[in-house]
């Protein structure tokens, strides 16, 4: 069953729609913290942004959750989880465009944020600012 998901939840990964308009995204990290701040602090930002979106809000996102993918016990290795979002953060990131708005205090060095999202949105031209600040000028504390 696992290795069916995680090929289903692959395809997904790959397949399904990630785009947001301009200077809507926003990103979160919690992976190998011991709070769930960063991701309560997103969702309670978009709450009170309309037209803010986190990946959970495109059909990608959407889908993933739908299939157990938010969830250790979706009989999925935390590993195979990261790895599903990983694909679906980079296009999340590659489509983005304009201001970025991200929760990562405290981004573990492991996480799909530090090695993933944050390269992906340097090399995207389109992407400019993180919380309002030169993304490169942003990206100089996570060195």
């Amino acid at each position: 069953m696992s290795s069916e998901l995680f090929k289903k939840a692959f395809r997904v990964a790959h397949d399904y729609d990630v785009s947001t308009p301009e200077n809507s995204v926003v990103l979160y990290s919690i992976s190998y913290q011991k709070s769930k701040e960063n991701r309560d602090n997103a969702f309670d930002y978009v709450k009170r942004h309309p037209g803010s979106m986190m990946i959970e809000h495109t059909d990608c996102g959407a889908k993933l959750v739908e299939m157990g993918l938010s969830s250790s016990d979706c009989g999925l290795s935390a590993e195979e989880i990261a790895d599903i979002w990983a694909i679906a953060s980079k296009r999340f990131i590659d489509a983005a465009k304009g201001e970025v708005i991200a929760f990562v205090k405290g981004a573990d060095p492991r996480s799909v944020f530090r090695k993933q999202e944050l390269p992906s949105i340097l090399d995207n031209e389109n992407i400019t600012r993180i919380n309002g600040e030169n993304k490169f000028n942003f990206a100089q504390r996570f060195k």
